[in-house]
């Protein structure tokens, strides 16, 4: 519970004469808070567990698909990217504000000079009635060396550098989760357009069976074998899947253009050329919960704002000490060149400044108030990341499972359909069925493909998702 405003006060003025005698560092020391985690991970076969070096670098993931043209579009993205620019202009912005709050630590020094030729009034005021005024014209030659040095009894400036520290850091965090961003952003893009071509790939060899079949049936209704309604039929799914392709196209194209994007490439001078050759996803060793919190950049970055925003409840309680500043001068002072560095010429000074603040109408305290609720907001949204770190993690732990499982029972059901389109074709070319049961097993066959199609890039995104929720790469590859 926080004191009242009067009361710090007090012990505001009565701790400054403690500050004079001994020096002290006001606000509390940072101490990063606890976020209770599970001992492990709900895990179901295939799973293994692995042990993540935490200080190896999170990149470059995307190499453990084996697709060499993924790998070229990531090398392209961290080149050219203006996001990834802006998040290192940021973090090059926190180390320059680093050196100048640690500078505040050093005394200054200033070297000047002045030079001029001038005439007093004969006519300014007397400096007492005996001494009259002559007006006079001369030179006036002064080089001069001016330092200055704070005292940091309370800790204010070093609490200040502990605050740019923590933000620099957590500028470098920042960084390191754009970059992360970045590329699982693209891996996505190009995944969903891979799987994009392939289902395009499922379409065309359907569209070609069902043209096949359209010949097919139309020859027998030439011949009067078969009804009008066979060829109608027949018909209306063909340009019902070709409606299809040029939906997928459209989507394509939106994907297509996203990777130009995160490229840094304009649109318009942007193509992928389709690829329907396979790709599995990498397996991915999963460590104990708590890796999450030193692996994941975003987690890192909380908690940076956290030591940051705690600093800053000792920049602002250190305004209740006083502050004593230290300024000596020396220099020469001269009207004629020649005897400028005479031993006559020699002034010199010495001196101290202070202040202690006595009464604000309360601002100080308000100020100290202002800092301590903008930590307890840093602490709360530290924990929020880190339920949601470890909520994605399970996320794709348990989704990638369940995928698995589909995708096996996917191509089962591909290889059923086809069984069933060539049982269906045979008993209709022997007259024992109707042509709709032909069209039923086609169009079955044409789910079924596609199904195993999006199955397959549903795999390729949660391996993405997940090696995100992870915070990047476990190790670095051969």
């Amino acid at each position: 519970m926080r004191q009242a405003p009067d009361v710090r006060r007090g012990a505001g003025i009565a701790g400054a004469v403690a500050a004079l005698l001994a020096g002290c560092v006001a606000g509390p020391n940072y101490v990063r808070p606890e976020v209770a985690t599970p001992p492990a991970w709900k895990v179901e076969a295939p799973w293994r567990t692995g042990a993540p070096a935490d200080a190896a670098p999170k990149g470059p993931w995307w190499r453990r698909f084996g697709d060499p043209r993924l790998d070229a579009l990531q090398r392209e993205a961290i080149a050219r990217s203006p996001t990834l620019d802006l998040a290192a202009a940021r973090l090059e912005q926190a180390r320059a504000v680093v050196r100048a709050t640690s500078a505040g630590l050093l005394p200054s020094a200033t070297l000047g000079a002045r030079g001029a030729r001038q005439r007093s009034s004969a006519n300014r005021p007397l400096s007492n009635y005996a001494s009259p005024n002559f007006a006079t014209v001369q030179n006036d030659f002064v080089p001069s060396l001016s330092v200055g040095y704070e005292l940091d009894l309370a800790g204010r400036i070093q609490r200040g550098v502990e605050a740019a520290q923590a933000s620099a850091e957590q500028s470098a965090a920042d960084l390191e989760n754009t970059r992360l961003l970045l590329g699982t952003d693209l891996a996505t893009a190009y995944f969903n357009l891979r799987a994009i071509d392939i289902e395009l790939d499922v379409l065309a060899r359907s569209i070609a069976l069902q043209r096949r079949s359209l010949d097919f049936v139309s020859t027998r209704h030439d011949l009067g074998v078969a009804s009008g309604l066979d060829v109608a039929q027949q018909q209306a799914l063909l340009d019902t899947t070709l409606t299809q392709v040029d939906l997928l196209r459209r989507q394509r194209d939106q994907f297509e253009h996203a990777i130009a994007t995160l490229t840094g490439t304009p649109a318009p001078q942007f193509a992928l050329t389709p690829d329907i050759s396979g790709l599995e996803p990498p397996a991915v060793p999963l460590g104990v919960p708590s890796d999450v919190l030193q692996r994941r950049p975003d987690v890192a970055s909380a908690e940076r704002a956290m030591a940051a925003a705690n600093a800053q409840i000792g920049i602002a309680s250190a305004a209740f000490y006083p502050s004593i500043t230290i300024g000596p001068t020396i220099g020469l002072e001269s009207r004629n060149l020649s005897t400028l560095f005479d031993a006559p010429s020699l002034f010199w000074s010495f001196g101290a400044s202070l202040a202690q603040p006595i009464f604000n109408g309360d601002r100080l305290a308000a100020n100290v108030d202002l800092a301590g609720a903008s930590y307890d907001a840093t602490v709360a949204n530290y924990r929020r990341v880190v339920l949601t770190a470890m909520q994605e993690v399970e996320d794709g732990i348990t989704g990638l499972a369940a995928l698995e499982r589909a995708d096996v029972q996917a191509r089962i059901s591909v290889e059923t359909a086809n069984r069933v389109l060539d049982l269906a074709t045979a008993r209709y070319e022997g007259g024992a069925t109707a042509y709709l049961d032909v069209i039923t097993a086609q169009q079955s066959l044409l789910a079924a493909e596609r199904l195993a199609a999006q199955l397959g890039g549903q795999r390729l995104l949660t391996s993405v998702f997940l090696i995100k929720a992870l915070g990047g790469d476990w190790q670095t590859p051969a």
